[in-house]
């Protein structure tokens, strides 16, 4: 692929960030299916292995953009109810109620809580929460890391509260130490837990995603 932009192609990291992508056979593929993005094939890889998606189901999309994840859910399971949440806008999606902020703060929280009826009192209401939230990355492994784990901490912890017994939580993490000790605590709330790089999660990324099934509370 010949890069036109002499600006672009002049930036090593950019031109080889368009190379990588044109190179892509998951690239490709989400062009052909209609996808959004290749990501699309991260949950639907995961899917394919641990069986948690069925028609019906609440389903919440944390970390959103640009809204492959939930665009696969409402394609194959139109019945389901999603609720998306990003930092960056998405278009459109049919059957995905979005909202645009930061899922960190107390206005987002409350806009789950009202459309997912939940309280203190009534229990979860969500059979699965899926969360592909990341970090602006500043290259720095531990710092990255660091960031990371606050993110999917903040994502565990709203699972705990808005899944119905049985649901699943979904995640992406990053490799690296701390991640066991959360593994731990997830395992005490969910019957099967695992840790997994899916196909198309590219070999030099360092982003794994935990898949717990079955919450017992």
């Amino acid at each position: 692929m010949k890069i036109l932009n002499k600006k672009i192609a002049a930036h090593k990291s950019s031109a080889a960030w368009i190379q990588r992508q044109a190179n892509d056979p998951y690239v490709a593929r989400a062009q052909r299916d209609g996808y959004r993005a290749r990501a699309a094939y991260k949950i639907i890889e995961i899917n394919e292995k641990y069986h948690f998606f069925h028609n019906g189901q609440v389903v919440v999309d944390l970390g959103a953009a640009p809204g492959s994840w939930s665009q696969y859910v409402a394609r194959e399971f139109p019945k389901s109810k999603i609720f998306a949440m990003d930092l960056l806008e998405i278009k459109p999606i049919n059957g995905v109620d979005f909202y645009q902020g930061d899922f960190t703060t107390d206005a987002a929280l409350r806009w789950l809580e009202q459309k997912l009826n939940l309280s203190d009192e009534s229990g979860g209401t969500v059979d699965v929460v899926m969360s592909d939230m990341a970090p602006n990355t500043v290259g720095h492994k531990k710092t990255d890391h660091l960031r990371q784990m606050v993110l999917l901490e903040y994502a565990f912890d709203f699972a705990l509260r808005a899944l119905k017994k049985g649901g699943t939580f979904v995640a992406k993490s990053f490799t690296g130490g701390t991640t066991n000790e959360l593994l731990k605590q997830i395992k005490e709330h969910f019957d099967d837990v695992h840790h997994i790089k899916p196909p198309s999660s590219r070999k030099d990324s360092v982003e794994m995603f935990i898949v717990a099934t079955g919450f017992r509370g």
